[in-house]
């Protein structure tokens, strides 16, 4: 009986809620700003990043890295656009970053 009581008036109380028609105002939240994750120098100048692209001379740049002490997972990717003369970049384990100028397909360090 107590229960049916109870549920009696918790009926009444949401019908007698529902009989107001206000209106909840949204709460305006405060505006976003995107997050800038491109790369900066010391300075505060943007680093452009270079996508890997293999060249011709991938191979012959990674041999010739490796002559010079530089072991890479990642290879020699071509910096410049290809063409007669191309400039290859290699990233060493260690950090340090070697580079090569291909003439024709005959490489030098640079």
């Amino acid at each position: 009986m107590k229960r049916l009581l109870l549920l009696a008036t918790c009926a009444c109380a949401l019908s007698a809620c529902s009989m107001f028609n206000t209106k909840m105002e949204p709460v305006a939240a405060a505006p976003v700003k995107p997050v800038d994750t491109r790369l900066r120098d010391a300075s505060g100048a943007l680093i452009e990043r270079i996508a890997f692209r293999p060249g011709v001379s991938s191979v012959t740049v990674e041999r010739l890295g490796k002559l010079q002490a530089c072991q890479s997972n990642e290879g020699a990717g071509l910096v410049t656009e290809p063409g007669p003369v191309e400039v290859y970049r290699m990233v060493c384990d260690g950090g340090r970053i070697f580079m090569a100028r291909c003439e024709l397909r005959q490489c030098k360090a640079m």
